[in-house]
């Protein structure tokens, strides 16, 4: 029996990760959760899987939800933190969205325990930091949950880099793959909250839109691989079936196939190696037909360029170009900007960007998010 830490309880990934305990009660116990402000939906949960221990991120919610169940609830980083590094907590899904899931992560490790890493930003922002903290306490481990990740993660199953060629991150393209450019311009928040596959998050959706997501993918796959920038590579597929590929050496490519379902991910970063049964879509190829693959365009979505060059760049470029984009994406919700600022913004930001040689650590990193961040709203107001 295995008992889970839950970060981000209440979003997509969460909700999901709850329908996967619920399968294996004889496996899994969810002993804690946290979430950002809806303790309503936290309430439920604990009523429904007699959780433990509480963190609400809110302060706020967080003295709801203690009134509601009359038990203690943790609050803000701190509370996240406690939580990770609790005695009994053997695995950490950490689904938290953006920057504030960089820390928890680096508790979780700290404190030697198996995350189950669904937070893409800890690794965008703080790779580096990440695999130091990593080699220093060798009874920590990181499994992904992020489709993609998780396929190259199952493809390689601990085959050594040196017998990769490349890895190819697959996109499913959003809804605009086929939008000519000049059309960009006209682009409403209601279209980009449109994906032709995933039922995701706003945020993700709209990174979804402009490829953004990728960018993070591939900047997420050098630290968590350790794979040269020049040896990943971004290839669309609006299926959404096969969920990325590793090329050998050999001339060999192998792909990880399955309904589009994050079901399936959380279960694999979970269990790993070992497989058990799971209640989802089965994917039939006879029945589906056809799988189709092109490039990407780098032109029409700039923000995937700009990852790729915000990664080579290293140091704290990463993580001032991913808060930029949280910054841009949450205004271009509230329609305060058009779609076509967000990748315009973007590379003022990455422009701006100092390069910082040497060893990391992880103030520096928060304090260029925070920079980042006030540059990215002077320049919207």
């Amino acid at each position: 029996m295995k008992q889970v830490c839950l970060l981000g309880a209440t979003g997509s990934i969460g909700t999901s990760a709850i329908g996967v305990l619920k399968q294996h009660p004889d496996r899994f116990k969810l002993y804690a959760v946290a979430a950002n402000k809806n303790w309503k939906n936290v309430a439920e949960i604990a009523r429904t899987m007699k959780v433990e221990r509480f963190c609400m991120f809110d302060e706020r919610a967080a003295g709801e939800l203690s009134r509601e169940l009359n038990m203690e609830v943790l609050t803000g980083m701190d509370g996240l933190c406690e939580l990770v590094k609790d005695p009994k907590v053997d695995i950490v899904l950490n689904s938290l969205m953006g920057a504030v899931g960089c820390l928890p992560t680096l508790s979780a490790i700290r404190a030697s325990k198996h995350i189950a890493l669904a937070n893409k930003e800890t690794m965008v922002m703080a790779g580096e930091i990440i695999w130091k903290a990593l080699s220093e306490n060798p009874k920590a481990v990181i499994t992904p949950v992020d489709s993609e990740h998780n396929a190259i993660f199952q493809c390689l199953a601990g085959r050594p880099n040196s017998e990769v060629e490349n890895l190819q991150i697959t996109a499913s393209g959003g809804p605009f793959r086929e939008l000519p450019i000049e059309k960009f311009k006209d682009i409403r928040v209601e279209d980009a909250l449109n994906h032709p596959v995933w039922s995701m998050g706003r945020k993700i959706t709209i990174d979804s839109a402009s490829m953004m997501n990728k960018g993070l993918e591939v900047i997420e796959a050098h630290f968590l691989f350790h794979m040269p920038y020049e040896q990943i590579k971004v290839v669309v597929h609006p299926q959404s079936r096969v969920h990325s590929l590793v090329q050998f050496k050999d001339g060999s490519l192998l792909a990880q196939l399955g309904a589009p379902d994050m079901k399936i991910p959380i279960q694999v970063a979970l269990t790993w190696p070992e497989r058990i049964p799971l209640e989802t879509d089965r994917l039939d190829l006879a029945e589906f037909g056809k799988l189709t693959f092109f490039q990407p365009d780098f032109k029409k979505f700039r923000c995937l360029s700009l990852a790729f060059e915000a990664g080579k760049r290293a140091g704290v470029v990463t993580a001032m170009m991913n808060a930029a984009n949280e910054v841009l994406v949450n205004a271009f919700l509230e329609k305060r900007i058009g779609f076509m600022d967000i990748p315009d913004n973007l590379e003022k930001i990455v422009a701006k960007a100092p390069d910082i040689s040497g060893k990391l650590d992880l103030n520096t990193v928060l304090e260029a998010d925070k920079e980042a961040r006030k540059i990215t709203e002077s320049l919207i107001r």
